[in-house]
């Protein structure tokens, strides 16, 4: 609106972003790839996923997938439980405006 002067206020969104294998990428050997828990933080969930894409791919890892979950206050909506050290890691997210990297589970072709 022409005159408003206020800032869209950042927010944090939990992200959950599926990675394919690149070299370089860190990921444990024999993995096919793996699924990261982040929280980022943006003024909308799209800014979250695209900082989160970039950030993903300096660090040598290849992004295929982003699934957001919200913000804080839209899962205690949906009634999920947040522990303490999850709300931790959101609000360093936010105070550094910042992508944290919570959680790294590797996938591994079962070959069957």
């Amino acid at each position: 609106m022409p005159g408003d002067d206020r800032k869209p206020r950042q927010q944090v969104y939990t992200l959950l972003v599926e990675v394919g294998r690149k070299p370089g990428d860190g990921l444990p050997e024999g993995a096919t790839g793996a699924a990261l828990m982040c929280y980022a933080s943006g003024i909308d969930e799209a800014e979250a996923v695209r900082e989160t894409v970039a950030i993903l791919k300096q660090a040598d890892m290849a992004p295929l997938d982003v699934s957001g979950y919200g913000t804080l206050e839209e899962r205690l909506a949906e009634g999920h439980d947040i522990a303490p050290e999850e709300r931790a890691l959101m609000e360093r997210a936010l105070k550094e405006n910042a992508v944290i990297v919570a959680q790294m589970t590797p996938f591994y072709d079962d070959g069957g």
